[in-house]
């Protein structure tokens, strides 16, 4: 029998505001499925970013199914997780963990797919000769490598740390 419920949560700093909750269980909703969707929010812990780790082993003991991963965890996380997709360990940062039915914890980065998917969709015909990107944090990163696959030539990152758009 395929599984119908899933617990599920978000972990990193300041999302109070989040729409992820809604956005998640709204979206299982129309797909037949029960989403708990919760914010695990380190500045109301009081836990340092470092601490993903314990929340992400504390998440798959009490049985969530995955969470997904935001600033400024999602390059911490990395060494806390059995393996990682393919895309999260060209990037080096996670997005989702998902808990496979054998207990291992799974690192993925679906903001490249998320952006590639997206601006394939939107923006098909636009020019991919000289793209300027703004920003280069977390998902700055996955965007400018979803651009370069989409077949852009040149890419030129601006952000306000020159350490972070080299």
């Amino acid at each position: 029998m395929a599984k119908d419920s899933f617990l599920v949560g978000l972990i990193g700093s300041g999302i109070g505001p989040s729409l992820s909750p809604a956005l998640h269980e709204r979206e299982a909703d129309r797909q037949g499925l029960r989403y708990l969707y919760r914010l695990i929010d380190i500045d109301v812990l009081g836990v340092p970013p470092e601490a993903v780790g314990d929340l992400v082993r504390a998440a798959r003991n009490l049985g969530f199914d995955g969470l997904n991963i935001t600033h400024p965890c999602k390059q911490l996380v990395i060494e806390h997780l059995d393996a990682l997709a393919p895309q999260a360990e060209a990037l080096g940062a996670v997005n989702t963990v998902v808990f496979e039915a054998d207990g291992r914890a799974v690192g993925h980065n679906t903001d490249v797919t998320g952006f590639a998917a997206s601006f394939a969709r939107g923006l098909r015909d636009a020019p991919l000769e000289r793209v300027v990107q703004l920003g280069a944090g977390g998902a700055g990163a996955a965007v400018a490598h979803a651009t370069l696959t989409l077949g852009a030539e040149r890419v030129t990152v601006v952000d306000a740390l020159a350490d972070r758009a080299a």
